[in-house]
């Protein structure tokens, strides 16, 4: 049987851990690498008591076993993280690197379908779903593939906003790579994965199986994290803009709405482009855009993790 697992480097509440850890247990993951990037004692617990997890604290120890020191970017650490689970692998056939905000959605079952991936393919690519914000969790605008009439269709969604974004989104279009295992030298990043140095070059869409990305759960939540997407996050200032070099980068965009008109900018923004309301539902629903998707991780959790109860 063809098997699969994940590796993730997180800093979050205990129970969104677990509630991350369980659903993708319940969906058949064999192996799930946890790297606790700030330590976190009830999480610790919970999950070294998993047979099928292995959960590492990313204290100093850590970093120096690594080479050390503790790099100073998240994305830097999930890459090392994950290229590590990457090399203690043996024990599965794939593996993906995934954040506790995303969730796999496959059409069929993974083993299956992963089975069915020709031997010479090195990876296959799960392309993201983008949560609406503030609803009841269940609506997600699909992926937009690249192509001479996306940036229009993206601007008749978001028609203020829409001409700085990316597919359509606020965060990754990229998505992410379910990995061969037992390729040498390699190093797993965020989004790809390079090879001698190199970026890898044999994979292929894997169009059947979506990340439902969590970006924002509410406004207050996008709130609570712009200050650190702005800097270090999904809208930092290196990420290129939208539409190459005459586009003005999210970053800027972001900046410059809140400069001019502060909270109430930030509120239009955020209810244009990721608010979950009727009518952005209507609109993406027109465009064959909308996808419904009940993520259920009450159940997972209680199965996975019995004993565990919030503090």
């Amino acid at each position: 049987m063809t098997t699969w697992g994940i590796a993730s480097t997180i800093l979050a509440p205990a129970e969104q851990i677990l509630r991350f850890a369980a659903y993708h247990l319940e969906l058949g993951a064999h192996r799930v690498h946890i790297f606790l990037d700030n330590g976190n004692a009830d999480a610790y617990r919970a999950l070294k008591a998993h047979p099928k997890i292995r959960v590492r604290v990313c204290d100093d120890a850590h970093w120096r076993k690594l080479g050390g020191p503790r790099p100073k970017k998240h994305q830097v650490r999930q890459s090392v993280n994950a290229t590590q689970a990457y090399c203690r692998s043996a024990d599965v056939d794939w593996l993906i690197h995934m954040d506790v905000d995303e969730f796999l959605v496959p059409q069929q079952r993974l083993d299956k379908r992963l089975s069915a991936a020709p031997s010479t393919t090195q990876y296959l690519r799960c392309r993201p779903t983008e949560a609406l914000a503030g609803g009841d969790g269940t609506a997600f605008k699909a992926f937009i593939s690249p192509g001479p009439n996306r940036q229009r269709l993206v601007e008749t969604l978001y028609p203020t906003f829409g001409r700085h974004l990316r597919g359509g989104f606020m965060s990754h279009v990229a998505g992410k790579i379910f990995l061969r295992t037992g390729l040498p030298d390699i190093e797993l990043r965020i989004h790809n994965a390079f090879q001698h140095g190199e970026t890898l070059g044999d994979g292929t869409e894997m169009p059947d199986c979506d990340v439902a990305h969590v970006h924002a759960a509410s406004w207050d939540a996008w709130r609570a994290a712009f200050e650190f997407r702005l800097q270090s996050g999904s809208y930092r200032p290196d990420i290129k803009p939208a539409r190459g070099e005459h586009g003005v980068r999210l970053h800027d965009l972001l900046t410059g709405i809140y400069t001019d008109a502060g909270e109430r900018g930030l509120r239009a923004f955020f209810d244009e482009v990721i608010g979950d309301s009727a009518a952005l539902r209507s609109t993406l629903q027109e465009h064959g855009l909308l996808r419904l998707i009940p993520l259920d991780t009450d159940a997972p959790l209680s199965r996975h993790f019995p004993d565990y109860s919030p503090v």
